[in-house]
């Protein structure tokens, strides 16, 4: 409760500082309109290296969030492919915590472009969501791929509030930048943590930032209309429950396993007894086997998992013939947004960050300050602020499973508005859906943790649904 006080205060106190801004004809952190549309020119791309012909305008570069501390968070804006003044803006987070939305997001699930392997250049990608909206990238928070700070031992004292808290500051001065887009519908969407590994954090909390910074605003700045998460961390007790159920309902664990993990794991504390932790690293180490342990039925990228240098093109070009899809993607944005000349086309790393450009950093994974034990009461606020919240899962995710996701939103106590029903896609089920009073529940089948890289056609299916606020359709 007095972190949320904090939080609240701290929203209020943004929200009269932007307008006193505001009132002194400034619009972009102390900068004059006229500048801060110089801004946007500046931060417009040409065009990237190895990147095909397209029509839609790209933007980025980075956003100052705290002057003082010189933390700063990079941006890629990919407008719509069509009618881009008329349509949304979606901002996509990734999660981790510490991983690029960039990386992730952009380069493998919902932008416009994919990166060849070995980072030699881009080709399209036929399912991108920016042929329904306006794609905003951000990476967050700072120390996060091109992000930073000055302070370096922020690094290692990063944790939820700040980074909600950062995010609002950045929307704040980005659409003073980009004024464009300060009336435009709006919505965020991202997975997990927010992102690859543990969103869905990220996404409710910066929600509510904006509902409490609209709340002391004399006018909703922030035209925020709903949520979108996907394979969603929610709640520390159900989520444990359910991984743990899905690891033995599909043979990944033995019942004996099972079942101590069941009689050992106090999954509403932090502190993990030595009877769990060996029962929960016997099941990783020495049942799982060779795994990705976040889509279980497809191979994981060989060369990855042997920190290798070189890719087994032949094994690799198997792979995507055999499933649609190549696991190796995170190694050849490693190699593509380390380039120097992509760097420059992005506005990229321009103060000289003193480190490669990661898709995940583990300074911050490691070294995680604050996180909230549950998601469930904030869920309960943006329904109650009117916004639209669609929650979607994967079904071959062993990491933020399914069930964990049923779990959680079971215990939200919500009237069913529309019975379990399967949904469909191109003909075939998509996946099984839910409607209840406030939020909408979706699962894509034959998706892995990262749902629109695994089923690009049915996440962007999903998608089209969730931004016309229809259900999923039934034929």
């Amino acid at each position: 409760m007095a972190a949320q006080r904090r939080g609240a205060v701290a929203s209020v106190l943004v929200a009269i500082s932007f307008m006193l801004t505001a009132a002194s004809g400034a619009a972009d952190a102390g900068v004059g309109v006229e500048e801060c549309a110089e801004r946007a020119v500046s931060d417009r791309i040409e065009a990237l290296p190895g990147q095909p012909p397209v029509a839609f305008a790209q933007y980025s570069g980075y956003v100052t969030v705290n002057q003082e501390r010189g933390r700063a968070l990079f941006y890629w804006l990919t407008e719509a492919a069509g009618d881009a003044a008329r349509k949304p803006l979606v901002l996509w987070l990734n999660g981790g915590p510490g991983c690029s939305s960039v990386a992730y997001g952009a380069s493998e699930e919902i932008g416009p472009f994919r990166v060849k392997p070995n980072g030699t250049g881009l080709y399209l990608n036929k399912y991108s969501w920016n042929r329904e909206a306006n794609l905003l990238f951000l990476e967050s928070p700072a120390g996060v791929g091109f992000s930073y700070t000055n302070t370096t031992s922020e690094l290692k004292t990063s944790g939820d509030e700040r980074t909600a808290q950062d995010a609002l500051q950045f929307l704040i001065s980005w659409m003073s930048r980009f004024q464009q887009y300060r009336q435009r519908d709006f919505y965020i969407a991202g997975e997990s943590y927010a992102g690859k590994y543990l969103t869905c954090h990220y996404v409710p909390q910066l929600a509510r930032k904006i509902v409490e910074f609209n709340k002391a605003s004399p006018y909703p700045f922030i035209n925020l209309k709903g949520i979108l998460v996907g394979n969603a961390v929610t709640d520390n007790y159900y989520d444990n429950i359910g991984t743990v159920s899905y690891w033995w309902t599909h043979a990944m664990i033995s019942d004996r396993t099972y079942n101590t993990i069941l009689k050992s794991c106090n999954f509403t504390s932090t502190n993990v007894s030595r009877t769990c932790n060996r029962a929960l690293n016997y099941a990783m180490n020495h049942e799982f086997g060779d795994i990705d342990q976040y889509s279980i039925y497809t191979p994981s990228c060989a060369a990855a998992a042997a920190n290798a240098t070189v890719l087994r093109f032949k094994d690799t070009l198997i792979r995507r013939r055999s499933f649609g899809y190549d696991p190796c993607t995170e190694t050849y944005a490693e190699k593509y947004y380390n380039r120097m000349d992509v760097q420059r086309a992005m506005h990229a790393n321009t103060t000289g960050i003193p480190y490669r450009w990661t898709a995940c950093s583990d300074v911050l994974i490691k070294t995680w300050q604050d996180s909230e034990f549950s998601m469930l009461p904030t869920y309960k606020m943006l329904m109650k602020a009117g916004l639209r919240i669609w929650v979607f899962s994967g079904d071959t995710d062993s990491v933020v499973p399914v069930t964990a996701t049923r779990f959680s939103i079971s215990h939200l106590g919500l009237k069913i508005k529309t019975r379990w029903y399967p949904w469909y896609s191109a003909g075939q089920v998509g996946g099984w859906s839910e409607v209840y009073e406030g939020l909408t529940f979706a699962s894509v089948r034959g998706a892995g943790h990262e749902v629109p890289l695994f089923q690009p056609r049915r996440a962007f299916r999903m998608f089209q649904s969730f931004l016309a606020g229809e259900p999923l359709p039934r034929s």
